[in-house]
C-alpha cells in the first residue's frame, strides 16, 4: 500500500532528523515539525477518515505505532541532550565537587523577644521570677478587680477587643496579671514580672499597634516603700540603657496604684539636649508605675494594713526603639527581613 509505503519514509526520516536535534531549540523545532498540531505524523493520523474503509484498519494502526515510537524516542532524546549540556557546563566551570557548600542562611530571634530576654535576665538578678497569665480574660479580672469598676472614666482609655462570650475580652494590658500572682501566692511575698501580648481596637500608627507587648511588674511585701520603686526602675533602666542615664519621676494617675508616677530617661539620641524624636523636650517617657492600690491589694487576698506594693509596666516594643533608634513600631510585625536581619 502506498499509504503504508509513505509512513516507513516519514518515520525513517523523522528518526534521522531526531539525532541531528543536539539541542533543546532543536528538539522543540522537531517536535513542532512531526508532532505539533500542524506536524506530519499529526496530519497523517488524521488521513484515516479520508481512506477507503478496508484500508483504514491497517494504516491506523500502522500510524498510532509510529506517533508512539516517535514520543517514546523524543523522550529518550531529550534525556541525552539534558546530560549532554549538563556535562558540557561543569566542564567549562571547572565545578570541584571537593569544595564545601554553602551554608544555608539561619534565622535569629525576632527583636521583640530579644529584649523582652534582657528584660528577664535584669530583673531575674534582682529575684523577679517570670509569670505567665492568660491572654483572654474575664472583665473582673481585666477591669473590676483592678479598681476600675464598671463606668469608670479609666476604661475611656482603651477600645476593647470583646469576645462573642458575654464577659470575656482580650486583654487590654498586663495587669490583670497582679491579680492572678496575688491570688497565686498569698499572703507570702512575690517579686514576679508579667509579660505578654496586649490586644486595643486602635488605630495603627508609627508609635502604636492594635497588638503589642507589655511587662508588668509586681513586688508585694511588708514594708515595700516609694524608695523600692525608685531603686528598682533606676537599676533596671541603667543596666538595659546605661549607666550614665538620667530618670525623672512625674506624678501620674492610674486606678490600681496610688500614688502613681510616669518615668522619664533622658534621650538616648539627643543626650537630653532635645530633638525631634522627645518632641524637644530631652526626656523620652519608657514606664508607668506606683504603690499598689490598698482596693487592689485587698482584691489580690493581701491585707493592705500589713502589706504594700509596688508595680510598673512598659512595653519591650518601645525599649526596643529607644535602644536602637526605630522610628516606626509597625517594623516589628511586618515580617520585613531586611529590618529584622539587622537585629
Amino acid at each position: 500500500m502506498d499509504e503504508l509505503t509513505d509512513l516507513a519514509t516519514l518515520e525513517e526520516e523523522a528518526f534521522a532528523a531526531l539525532r541531528g536535534a543536539e539541542s533543546e531549540d532543536a528538539l522543540n523545532d522537531w517536535f513542532s515539525r512531526y508532532l505539533g498540531r500542524k506536524g506530519t505524523v499529526t496530519l497523517a493520523v488524521r488521513r484515516v477518515g479520508s481512506l477507503p474503509k478496508e484500508a483504514r484498519p491497517a494504516y491506523g494502526q500502522a500510524v498510532n505505532q509510529l506517533h508512539q515510537r516517535l514520543e517514546a524516542a523524543l523522550t529518550e532524546r531529550q534525556k541525552d541532550v539534558k546530560r549532554a549540556a549538563l556535562k558540557a557546563e561543569m566542564v567549562e566551570t571547572t565545578f570541584d565537587p571537593t569544595l564545601p557548600g554553602r551554608r544555608p542562611e539561619v534565622g535569629h530571634v525576632h527583636l521583640s523577644n530579644q529584649t523582652l530576654r534582657e528584660i528577664y535576665a535584669i530583673f531575674q538578678q534582682m529575684g523577679f521570677q517570670v509569670y505567665d497569665g492568660p491572654e483572654v480574660e474575664s472583665d473582673a479580672y481585666n477591669f473590676e478587680l483592678l479598681n476600675i469598676p464598671a463606668g469608670h472614666p479609666a476604661r475611656d482609655m482603651w477600645d476593647t477587643f470583646y469576645t462573642t462570650t458575654p464577659g470575656y475580652l482580650l486583654r487590654t494590658h498586663t495587669s490583670p496579671g497582679q491579680i492572678w500572682a496575688m491570688r497565686e501566692y498569698a499572703p507570702e511575698p512575690i517579686r514576679v514580672i508579667l509579660p505578654g501580648k496586649c490586644f486595643r481596637y486602635e488605630q495603627v500608627t508609627a508609635r502604636s499597634e492594635m497588638m503589642f507587648y507589655q511587662v508588668e511588674g509586681l513586688v508585694v511585701g511588708k514594708n515595700i516603700t516609694m524608695a523600692d520603686l525608685k531603686g528598682t526602675i533606676v537599676a533596671f533602666v541603667r543596666q538595659m540603657f546605661g549607666q550614665e542615664r538620667k530618670l525623672r519621676f512625674r506624678f501620674s494617675h492610674f486606678p490600681f496604684t496610688e500614688p502613681s508616677v510616669e518615668v522619664d530617661m533622658d534621650c538616648v539620641l539627643c543626650g537630653g539636649k532635645g530633638c525631634r524624636v522627645c518632641k524637644h523636650t530631652g526626656w523620652l517617657e519608657i514606664m508607668g508605675a506606683g504603690m499598689v492600690h490598698p482596693v487592689v491589694l485587698r482584691n489580690g487576698g493581701y491585707d493592705p494594713e500589713r502589706f504594700s506594693g509596688f508595680a510598673f509596666g512598659m512595653g519591650p516594643e518601645r525599649i526596643a526603639m529607644l535602644k536602637h533608634g526605630i522610628d516606626d513600631i509597625r517594623y516589628f510585625f511586618s515580617n520585613d527581613v531586611r529590618f529584622l536581619s539587622q537585629f
